[in-house]
């Protein structure tokens, strides 16, 4: 390379880092009470703008291989944001900044899988694609594919080798076409699934009655600009129904707006604060507060469903509903996600997620990386070795699928038979088992709204709010302080 295309480049280099260096400190060092510290700052980012691109000069005149430009500026941007030790601030590549939630875009037809890959391949850690959430009424969904889940091939092809981009462009296609992607679940379990393509819609609010019971429930998916007005419709259609419960389900529930979660809360939460998001950034602190005209329920007791994979602004109305005593917690511990990001557009069409922001529960708490445990923990049990084996070797074979075939618009007795025939050969829980042909049966209809045979969760909170006083219970429950401040206390005297 000649000298001036070095310089260009190093120019180019420089302009680069700068405007990104320059968009995220522009509010640090306007900041600054004084403007001699100001001045130093700057002196200090000039410096240090002048020490990168000095190494970057070097590397490029040095370096005994000829280095593309790009890979240069690609390790910079993400050795900043990794120096965080933060895993929600991250440089975004072009192909990792095309959206990473929905895979089916326009007129593509997709699985719709919520998925969400590592940006670095580690021989310990292989870069395989994550199932974040399945939509509903999904290929993905009606395949058993669940939160958790990692996708290790596609058609074949190892997805810890392959990029994001290339990941969504296995998985969109034709309407209709099928594709074929290998889930590993746990440690041991290991299966492929055939999808069909199919135009995806991802409706944020389910409810309706559980059958024989004055019992409402409300699954909310995501958390849109639309959502808070959904569940409104659901509550409104309970109180004509006399409804004397309510289930919120918030499993798998990956988050959305902060201030959807906020307008929801309103709804039971009547004074006080919701949320509050605190930040060195002053236009990022913000308190949001209950105001009881917004309040529509009122004397129902209310339980919310939670797991591993309820995270961000569903934490936020799950927090802000147990702070405040509204409502009771059934699941599973949450995923601890309590900091707001904003992403950002790069000058050259990369881009870039930074935590700006840590959201608080009602009582001053913060849950990231901690999670938010719940009231009364129930689990889905666990499959021992034999039954993971046993799992894998019947969704593996095209037994279920040939018998719906010839035996159409089963009913709920006949899967019940069916299903203890194969526990003959596979030994597995028998709702398990009736589980994975109700899917097969259910596999070209909506997906149904609950399931009680299976869900043991739910069968949990439904029987909570028949037999026992779900009011009293919340009264006795703990807020998110005391939760924490009973841990530190254990910690130090264990030290």
């Amino acid at each position: 390379m000649s000298r001036n295309l070095h310089a260009n480049l190093s120019r180019k280099f420089t302009k680069i880092l700068a405007v990104f260096f320059l968009t995220i400190t522009t509010s640090q060092c306007f900041s600054q009470s004084s403007t001699n510290s100001a001045n130093v700052r700057k002196d200090q980012d000039k410096r240090n703008l002048d020490i990168i691109n000095s190494l970057y000069y070097y590397i490029q005149q040095n370096y005994v291989d000829d280095v593309d430009p790009e890979v240069l500026y690609a390790g910079a941007l993400k050795g900043m944001l990794e120096a965080l030790n933060d895993p929600y601030s991250v440089y975004m590549p072009k192909d990792e900044w095309r959206s990473l939630k929905d895979t089916t875009v326009g007129s593509f037809g997709g699985v719709g899988l919520s998925i969400t890959k590592p940006t670095e391949n580690k021989p310990e850690k292989p870069a395989y694609v994550e199932v974040a959430q399945p939509i509903e009424d999904s290929p993905g969904f009606k395949a058993g594919i669940q939160a958790g889940d990692l996708i290790v091939a596609i058609d074949g092809t190892d997805t810890s080798t392959i990029t994001m981009n290339e990941v969504l462009d296995k998985l969109r296609g034709t309407v209709g076409t099928n594709v074929t992607v290998t889930i590993r679940r746990g440690k041991g379990m290991e299966f492929e699934r055939v999808l069909t393509r199919a135009i995806i819609e991802n409706p944020t609010v389910k409810y309706g009655m559980i059958e024989k019971s004055s019992i409402g429930y409300i699954k909310i998916s995501e958390f849109s600009q639309n959502t808070a007005a959904k569940v409104q419709d659901a509550i409104d259609s309970f109180k004509k129904e006399k409804y004397t419960g309510l289930i919120i389900d918030l499993r798998n529930n990956g988050g959305g707006l902060l201030t959807s979660a906020v307008d929801i809360a309103e709804k039971f939460i009547d004074s006080g604060i919701i949320v509050s998001t605190k930040s060195r950034i002053s236009y990022e602190n913000s308190v949001y507060v209950a105001h009881r005209a917004k309040t529509t329920v009122r004397d129902i007791p209310v339980i919310v469903l939670i797991n591993g994979a309820s995270a961000s602004a569903s934490e936020i109305l799950a927090g802000a509903m147990k702070d405040t005593h509204v409502a009771y917690l059934v699941g599973e511990k949450t995923y601890g996600k309590g900091s707001v990001q904003i992403p950002s557009d790069l000058i050259n069409n990369d881009g870039f997620k930074i935590t700006v922001a840590r959201y608080y529960s009602p009582s001053d708490t913060n849950i990231d990386k901690i999670g938010i445990p719940p009231d009364h923990e129930i689990k889905f049990p666990e499959f021992s070795e034999a039954e993971e084996k046993a799992y894998v070797d019947l969704v593996s074979t095209d037994e279920i699928a040939g018998y719906v075939e010839n035996h159409p618009n089963m009913s709920e007795p006949e899967i019940t038979a069916y299903a203890e025939v194969l526990k003959m050969a596979y030994p597995l829980e028998s709702r398990v088992i009736r589980k994975i042909i109700r899917n097969e049966v259910e596999r070209t209809k909506p997906s149904r709204l609950y399931d009680l045979d299976y869900d043991v969760q739910l069968n949990e909170a439904i029987r909570l709010l028949t037999k026992d006083d779900v009011k009293n219970l919340i009264k006795k429950t703990k807020t998110l302080k005391q939760l924490q401040s009973e841990v530190k206390a254990e910690q130090k005297t264990e030290k």
